[in-house]
């Protein structure tokens, strides 16, 4: 199934952001806000999308082509640690919207887009300040959704650091929020972190299209299958279900399809971040359906003949990789040193780079997300509202006289939390 056309021709009228429009006055490419991809998955239900992280530009092709394919509005996206401004990606906040509309019209993508900014990640106060003049230049580069997290934070700082940067993204945009730093295992997010980040944020008018949790995964390349843990989600998005609000699934390599799918069934999650699956899809790697690359008897990744790059390149990065020291997850350091010679294979070795992505994510559109279809729903919610601002989900519940200053941070102290081990885990 296809989008219709004229139903297309509407949406593209009304539905693209004025910093998209501003950006790509000729465009055909509909590039959205987030919230109207959650209000497709959300119209839909039982369903959630792909967030793709665009390590590499044959990442956004080939995901922009699997969800054509599967009809499915999607999410690309890139985080701070990926591609800010100490990026280790080509791909970064401020070319991302360039590169996905580019692709887009090229391709002729008729599938309505949402450009992410994943992880904004603020570790310590004094990021603030500088946050308040990087974060308007993401919108500036044609950003249309934003994760502010600060759940490396207390609670009290994370929920004030919310309330603080929120104030800077545009009321159209997508909003997602965090709590409890993605450590896998450790450090588990409770119902009563969730709602208290969600409460203080709802009492100051601040409806947060998704929250992250803490839930069981961590990013990069998962040594087991611990994974998810479905029930807690569950747990959380049915306490907080008076707001509103939608699931954002972090570190989704290291589950199983079954996992996945339990997810989108059982919960409120409408969005699901892929990462290092699609870039070692990308590069010709073989993973399993966990999304775990594969390693030989010595420990090394399993790169499938005539798949990904060429076998030379592949070689000459591994090389580098051993020189730098870098092994496992740290593979992810090669996008930016080799992002020249990545573009300069033949075009047919770039072309079924971007085929093995294409077909990994229709697979997990169309067999693991149920997202196919979601497209129409999109274009629906744009036409309907006669505009590119969907406005917000919730409204306010929460008595404002309750949550000051000084209150969040004696509501913050009652609370039983575990925030896990001290350590860097970014992807």
């Amino acid at each position: 199934m296809a989008v219709n056309q004229a139903d297309f021709e509407r949406a593209l009228a009304v539905g693209r952001p004025p910093n998209i429009t501003a950006l790509f006055p000729n465009s055909k490419a509909l590039i959205v806000s987030g919230k109207v991809i959650d209000r497709a998955l959300l119209t839909k239900g039982r369903c959630m999308t792909i967030a793709a992280n665009a390590r590499n530009p044959f990442i956004i092709r080939g995901a922009l082509a699997a969800a054509q394919r599967a009809n499915a509005a999607i999410i690309i996206e890139i985080a701070r640690s990926e591609g800010g401004a100490k990026a280790y990606c080509p791909v970064n906040y401020w070319n991302m919207a360039t590169l996905v509309d580019t692709a887009m019209n090229e391709l002729g993508i008729t599938i309505p887009v949402a450009i992410h900014a994943d992880h904004y990640g603020l570790k310590k106060e004094s990021d603030i300040d500088f946050a308040k003049v990087e974060i308007p230049t993401l919108f500036e580069h044609g950003i249309t959704s934003i994760a502010i997290d600060a759940s490396h934070l207390p609670d009290d700082k994370n929920l004030l650091t919310n309330l603080a940067l929120s104030q800077l993204v545009p009321a159209w945009a997508g909003y997602e929020t965090e709590v409890g730093e993605i450590k896998g295992t450790s450090g588990l997010s409770t119902p009563d972190e969730a709602l208290f980040l969600i409460q203080g944020l709802n009492a100051h008018n601040i409806f947060p299209d998704w929250i992250a949790l803490n839930n069981g995964t961590t990013h990069g390349i998962e040594a087991s299958d611990a994974g998810i843990d479905v029930e807690l989600t569950r747990k959380i998005h049915d306490q907080l279900s008076p707001y509103r609000i939608s699931g954002a699934q972090h570190g989704t390599s290291g589950n199983s399809s079954d996992r996945l799918r339990a997810i989108a069934e059982q919960t409120r999650t409408t969005k699901a971040n892929v990462a290092t699956a699609l870039q070692m899809v990308s590069w010709g790697v073989e993973v399993n359906d966990y999304g775990n690359a594969k390693l030989d008897a010595d420990g090394r990744f399993v790169k499938l003949k005539n798949e990904g790059v060429t076998e030379s390149l592949w070689e000459e990065m591994v090389a580098y990789a051993e020189a730098q020291g870098w092994k496992g997850g740290n593979y992810k350091n090669l996008n930016l040193p080799f992002a020249n010679r990545l573009t300069g294979q033949p075009a047919a070795v770039r072309q079924r780079m971007c085929k093995a992505v294409e077909d990994f994510v229709y697979k997990l559109l169309t067999s693991v997300f149920n997202a196919e279809d979601t497209a129409e729903a999109a274009l629906a919610a744009i036409i309907q509202q006669g505009s590119h601002d969907l406005g917000p989900k919730a409204e306010r519940l929460e008595d404002p006289a309750q949550w000051t200053g000084d209150k969040i941070v004696e509501k913050a102290a009652t609370l039983d939390s575990d925030k896990g081990p001290e350590g860097d885990f970014d992807d």
